[in-house]
């Protein structure tokens, strides 16, 4: 397998070809129809120098429709279970609920993409039907375009587009959000990739390495949200790492997505070392708090009511002391 440095090395080498490529005069047609409109819960949220114009921390609720999330697993996979499972989230705080079908817990392998849209698209064209916001958590490209075309406004790739090249051409001519995570490889072997000198630094080069690459092809920038990817393709103490070098990828520019829930890098902080998954519901809510104090765009939890109270009571303290 190459490794990660020449890796990145030959990326760098095809942006730059493609920024030069892009600032020539087009050889092709050009399509000259109005961009589709970036939705309002992604648009809604702009950064002024660093600091939120719109401070209000969206909270995402995960929906897993598979058998064998980390946490959750099996317990959404039907239809009825997923669909009921959704308006909880709603009813619990959510304002965005995220359907995927496929694990990406540490060590599980790909599914085959109509195995994957058999679990999702239901969902999804049900929850839009019943006026609930929805992403669509898929690294396939057509699993994405159909999720959108069933009225899915936000795609969220851990990939970030990487694992299929056609996720750019999808997002940009959908008008999609689109959130991109800080990925270094497929979750059978992700860990093996979790080597880093200055995790903060080199992450935050690789997200906007990838936002680069991402903006050659079409995508706009305001369709982006990023993600420093907790626990993909790093271990314990890098997580740690990451959280605590917030502000580097703020400053960025970008919408930011916090994606703490439940990961195992939370096992013992604030629960009894080797609990249940759950029992880290607190941990999270307070990295949901500690998120929204420095901007954050949004949360992913699997259970929106703490994080939902944390940041009600937030809000009311702000609110009195303006």
């Amino acid at each position: 397998m190459t490794d990660l440095p020449t890796r990145r090395s030959r990326r760098l080498a095809e942006v730059s070809q493609a920024r030069a490529a892009a600032a020539e005069p087009p050889t092709v047609a050009i399509d000259l129809r109005a961009p589709a409109p970036v939705p309002e819960i992604v648009t809604g949220r702009r950064l002024d120098h660093g600091a939120p114009t719109d401070d209000r921390t969206r909270v995402m609720g995960i929906l897993n429709v598979t058998p064998d999330s980390f946490s959750d697993g099996g317990l959404h996979q039907a239809y009825d279970a997923a669909v009921q499972h959704a308006r909880e989230l709603v009813a619990a705080g959510a304002d965005i609920v995220d359907v995927g079908g496929e694990s990406t817990r540490p060590g599980s392998e790909r599914v085959p993409v109509e195995v994957e849209q058999r679990r999702v698209l239901p969902v999804v064209q049900q929850l839009v039907a019943e006026g609930i916001t929805v992403s669509v958590d898929t690294m396939n490209a057509s699993t994405a375009e159909r999720s959108v075309d069933l009225g899915a406004v936000i795609v969220n790739d851990v990939s970030g587009g990487l694992a299929d090249d056609d996720m750019a051409r999808v997002v940009r001519d959908t008008g999609a959000g689109f959130v991109v995570m800080h990925w270094r490889g497929h979750s059978d072997r992700m860990y093996r990739n979790a080597e880093y000198v200055h995790a903060v630094d080199e992450v935050r080069r690789e997200v906007e390495l990838r936002v680069a690459e991402l903006i050659v092809l079409g995508v706009r920038q305001e369709q982006v949200v990023i993600d420093p990817g907790l626990g993909f393709a790093k271990q314990g103490a890098q997580n740690w790492e990451i959280l605590a070098g917030y502000e580097r990828f703020a400053s960025i520019g970008l919408p930011v997505l916090v994606a703490a829930s439940r990961k195992r890098f939370l096992d013992g902080v604030g629960s009894a070392a080797g609990a249940a998954p759950k029992e880290r519901d607190l941990a999270t809510a307070a990295i949901s708090l500690l998120s929204a104090e420095r901007g954050a765009w949004g949360v992913r939890v699997h259970d929106p009511a703490p994080t939902r109270a944390v940041l009600d009571v937030w809000d009311a303290w702000r609110a009195a002391r303006s």
